[in-house]
């Protein structure tokens, strides 16, 4: 963070600190707004594209209305459905640092006396295998394998630390292959991505691919020039990526981020290679270990405490967890969607089995304390990902202003964006206003945009506001974006 950046998030929590009222001060937030500065409000989003549906709540901290426009409708709340998931995890931070734990490897003897290596997952979504890896490196634990025993048989990895939901309800299956809708695994390693790169070959042969995990099925042919236009296409569960298009011969190499829909097993392919290349004899498979769904692992469907299925068992070797608060960062700042689903299940599995339906069952619980009625909100993941996730700007509202009095407050709006100066926000209000004087979570999915957080107007007063805008015509989501953006510029510049 610059230091203008810790400037303005100073400024910021003082300017909360002085805006809140004692609890038994504060009402229930009113149905009002009427006035120019609504009008105008109105207008622009009037402006955006024809048929957009819009929600709008800006109010004091201390619960006054000041700008209402449709607050109690119910939106798809695209990523600011990370602004609950990190809440509910902030508001048991410390149970989860002490009970986090990182990754670990351990030898399973085979009745012929060679070893089976299992590499076991518990959570940690800063596991990596980058040649300048620091913290959490996977060749940590190839080391200590290769300091053991100089010949294995199979090589598993368990992610059997949460059950096997790879994905939520509700997510669309044409982003499962992409970076953003990977598959959620208690063993994640690089964030679950496969990256290659194309780089053309000479006019008329086709480009060159680096192989990977994938098979790939590579139909790119070098062309004159310097653009490029590559499509990809890999069914769910498929590990073969048909890569079709051209490739200008005059053109940079092109990287290419894609989903994993096993990471236990990839994982595990990966720390074969770090074995071998310690000079380790692998006779045996890459394997992956599960945990079944059961019903038992919905709050709603159980009888009796739920019990963890999976039993802890000596490691040879484990690698430290990284503070979770800087996840939290990671998750708000880049809207980082695996993080976000992982920081769900280790909820979840504090007081469950790290299902998703347990993680929504302590969503209800901590939801409840901050006032939400329950038809104000309903999720399906932790990310935002899922179409079937839903909000009400009120709802959003509630829960800003019930985090900043929370003790954990100011450390959690830290994670958010910055008008102008980082995260998903960097390019957004450069010029206005609100530049470096609005912190808020963005959200974007089809059809779908979000933006709630706290600003601070000319004048000097901190606001919280929520806007959801749905239902956009095609290739008009940017249109929205503008209009709501002119929108809380008009609000911070009037009030």
């Amino acid at each position: 963070m610059t230091a203008s950046m810790k400037t303005h998030a100073c400024a910021l929590a003082l300017a909360l600190s002085l805006s809140l009222a004692p609890a038994s001060a504060r009402t229930p937030l009113p149905d009002a707004g009427a006035g120019p500065v609504l009008a105008a409000v109105e207008q622009q989003l009037a402006n955006g594209p024809e048929g957009a549906r819009y929600g709008m709540l800006v109010a004091t901290l201390d619960g006054e209305t000041l700008v209402s426009v449709a607050p109690d409708q119910r939106f798809i709340p695209a990523s600011n459905t990370k602004m609950f998931t990190t809440a509910i995890a902030y508001a048991q931070l410390p149970l989860l640092e002490r009970t986090a734990k990182g990754t670990g490897v351990r030898l399973e003897a085979g009745a012929d006396g060679v070893f089976d290596v299992v590499l076991h997952g518990r959570g940690d979504a800063s596991l990596s295998s980058a040649d300048d890896c620091a913290v959490a490196c996977l060749q940590t634990l190839a080391d200590a394998v290769a300091a053991k025993t100089r010949h294995i048989r199979h090589v598993t990895g368990d992610d059997s630390w949460f059950p096997n939901e790879r994905w939520s309800p509700g997510m669309s299956w044409n982003n499962i292959q992409s970076r953003y809708g990977t598959g959620t695994s208690a063993l994640t390693l690089d964030d679950n991505e496969m990256v290659t790169k194309v780089a053309p070959g000479v006019v008329g042969a086709a480009a060159s691919v680096a192989v990977g995990y994938f098979d790939i099925d590579n139909q790119v042919t070098t062309v004159p020039g310097k653009a490029e236009a590559i499509a990809a296409v890999r069914a769910p569960g498929s590990r073969t990526l048909r890569l079709t298009g051209t490739i200008g011969a005059e053109a940079a190499p092109v990287t290419l981020r894609f989903g994993i829909d096993d990471p236990a097993h990839y994982a595990a392919w990966r720390f074969r290679d770090l074995l071998r290349a310690r000079g380790v004899r692998v006779d045996g498979d890459v394997l992956a270990r599960h945990q079944p769904l059961a019903p038992t692992y919905d709050a709603a469907d159980r009888k009796s405490p739920p019990g963890i299925a999976q039993v802890e068992q000596a490691m040879l070797a484990e690698l430290p967890v990284p503070p979770l608060a800087e996840d939290m960062v990671r998750i708000n700042k880049e809207s980082q969607n695996l993080h976000s689903e992982l920081m769900l299940r280790r909820v979840a599995r504090q007081s469950g089995n790290g299902s998703i339906a347990d993680g929504q069952a302590v969503m209800r619980q901590v939801m409840t304390q901050v006032g939400l009625p329950e038809t104000s909100y309903s999720f399906s993941d932790g990310s935002g990902m899922s179409t079937y996730n839903r909000i009400t700007p009120r709802a959003a509202v509630r829960l800003l202003s019930w985090i900043a009095r929370q003790p954990w407050g100011a450390a959690w709006r830290d994670t958010l964006p910055i008008a102008g100066h980082d995260g998903t926000l960097q390019r957004r209000f450069k010029g206005t206003s609100l530049e470096g004087k609005l912190f808020a979570k963005t959200g974007s999915l089809n059809a779908s945009r979000a933006l709630s957080g706290y600003l601070v107007t000319r004048s000097g007063r901190t606001l919280v506001f929520s806007v959801l805008a749905n239902d956009m015509p095609d290739g008009t989501d940017d249109q929205a974006t503008a209009a709501v953006d002119r929108a809380l510029v008009i609000i911070a510049e009037a009030l």
